[in-house]
């Protein structure tokens, strides 16, 4: 069976982000191990346009990676993981991208993609021991660390889960006691 007759039939003819039926073709999914049914998604040209950056990013219509996400087939969760990621700037995004949990193989994957765009390539975002991090992993703090304009002190050990990783790379973004946090890494270590 092809890889397009395979996606077909596993969507049920319709776009595996946000449902329309609509010009719809195979999106391989990159940073996968080829081209078969398992590294590629069925995709609308809206969300391929978008996706590629052939279009500008229409925020409302991103909205359905709230119902998508869920979806069991690890090339549909990159794929949402990493457009989350992209829209991360946005409440409701960063809340999805919060909820969403990924198996430790399919975050990987996800997080080559989100790793390979933009930024400085000569500069990799390290600890304080200088391991590499990466967005996804899970860090903690080496020392208390009062958070301004938190109201509250991180104390020592205290993990952040599924970091994001920033323009600068001596900072990592995360989510610590509910609250968006941009911490500098010289205070953590990988876990």
């Amino acid at each position: 069976m092809s890889v397009q007759l395979a996606l077909e039939k596993r969507s049920q003819n319709s776009c595996e982000l946000c449902g329309s039926d609509a010009s719809l073709d195979v999106f391989e999914v990159p940073f996968s191990d080829g081209k078969n049914a398992q590294s590629c998604v069925f995709l609308c040209e809206n969300c391929r346009q978008q996706i590629n950056g052939e279009t500008e990013i229409d925020l409302n219509h991103w909205r359905c990676l709230n119902d998508s996400m869920w979806n069991a087939e690890p090339a549909v969760q990159v794929t949402a993981w990493r457009m989350l990621n992209r829209l991360s700037s946005e409440t409701w995004a960063q809340d999805l991208l919060d909820m969403l949990y990924l198996e430790q193989e399919t975050l990987q994957w996800a997080a080559k993609g989100a790793n390979a765009g933009g930024g400085d390539k000569g500069q990799l975002t390290t600890d304080t021991h200088g391991a590499q991090l990466e967005t996804g992993d899970t860090v903690t703090f080496i020392k208390d660390l009062e958070i301004k304009g938190a109201g509250f002190t991180a104390k020592r050990g205290a993990a952040i889960r599924n970091i994001t990783l920033t323009d600068d790379p001596t900072s990592i973004e995360g989510k610590l006691n509910g609250t968006r946090v941009v911490i500098c890494t010289k205070f953590l270590k990988k876990s």
